[in-house]
């Protein structure tokens, strides 16, 4: 069995709420193309082509705070919610959890928001992104959030959010070549886990779980610059970071990093290889991205499946990365 925990869908009654709100948004305008992401039969369909796959499902971007106001956006979240959580009501066989959106420009919302997703309606984790309205999650004033999900002790999942506005020259005022989206993503990810870390949330909320996409975006393959900072070169020693030390950390850095949690969202062996050598299967968990590619998802779960296959570890390894560590986190 696998249990995929990283995957998107858009239930009818979010996607109607959403076209109100931004009906230029891609995601009203393009997304229902992909069937699987805004049909629950054609997602069904897609999953009965792979044997005993199941999907832990939250929704595709765009973060609730771009499109709603902060009057707006808990009731976005809680239409959102209700819909997730009706899907995998009806399809607990598919669909045994769900991932809770959040009105992240609403923190005393988001607070209720998780309580009532949680207890009431099965979510097993919030879901938020890299940046909240251009504001990095390590800012004091979203800390009640993660506090709040330790207390719950699930996880926080981050989907990295940038746009095409984040130029990739300063000459410039928007980024070509899709730049933003191919190697922008993964480095927001990788600047927001850094930011976080260096807040001290970790020694903070040392049970904190939180779920990168995409194998940690460019931790894994960066790891020699994860523990060399440019200071530490002329002003630190081999194992001491000057900024870590001024940021109060506990730990190397390179110890909280190894702290998180990553995804097999990348579809690919050998950075498959090197995201599992990093983290270790303990902290590698199945998953696909789906159905964002131009087979509907079909080829991102067959590659990631492929992906995990391929690496040189035990079947007991292997099943824990395909499922047992979704179970033990999720509590499922």
């Amino acid at each position: 069995m696998a249990i995929d925990v990283f995957n998107h869908f858009m239930p009818k009654a979010y996607l109607d709420r959403l076209a109100k709100l931004a009906p230029d948004h891609m995601a009203v305008t393009a997304f229902p193309r992909l069937k699987p992401l805004v049909d629950v039969d054609a997602r069904l369909r897609l999953l009965d082509q792979f044997s005993d796959l199941r999907q832990v499902i939250c929704l595709a971007n765009p973060p609730l705070e771009l499109v709603a106001t902060p009057a707006q956006s808990p009731e976005l979240a809680r239409v959102a919610n209700d819909a997730m959580a009706e899907v995998c009501r009806r399809h607990p066989d598919r669909f045994p959890a769900f991932v809770a959106s959040l009105p992240m420009n609403n923190v005393e919302a988001c607070i209720d928001e998780i309580d009532r997703a949680i207890t009431q309606l099965g979510a097993r984790g919030v879901q938020v992104f890299t940046n909240v309205a251009g504001k990095p999650l390590s800012a004091p004033t979203f800390r009640p959030i993660f506090a709040r999900m330790v207390a719950h002790d699930l996880p926080v999942w981050v989907h990295p959010m940038r746009g095409p506005q984040f130029a990739d020259y300063a000459s410039e005022t928007a980024s070509e070549n899709e730049i933003w989206f191919s190697f922008g993503w993964p480095y927001e990810t990788t600047a927001c886990m850094t930011r976080l870390i260096y807040s001290g949330i970790l020694d903070e909320l040392p049970s904190l779980k939180i779920v990168t996409h995409h194998m940690g975006g460019m931790i894994p393959y960066f790891a020699g610059k994860v523990k060399l900072g440019f200071r530490q070169i002329f002003f630190g020693t081999p194992d001491g970071n000057p900024v870590a030390q001024e940021c109060g950390l506990k730990k190397p850095p390179i110890e909280y990093f190894k702290m998180l949690y990553a995804d097999t969202a990348l579809g690919e062996d050998a950075p498959t290889r090197c995201g599992h050598a990093f983290f270790g299967t303990e902290f590698c968990l199945f998953a696909s991205d789906a159905p964002f590619d131009a087979e509907q998802g079909r080829g991102l779960i067959a590659n990631s499946l492929r992906a995990v296959e391929a690496l040189d570890i035990s079947r007991a390894e292997k099943a824990a990365i395909f499922s047992g560590n979704a179970k033990k986190l999720l509590r499922l």
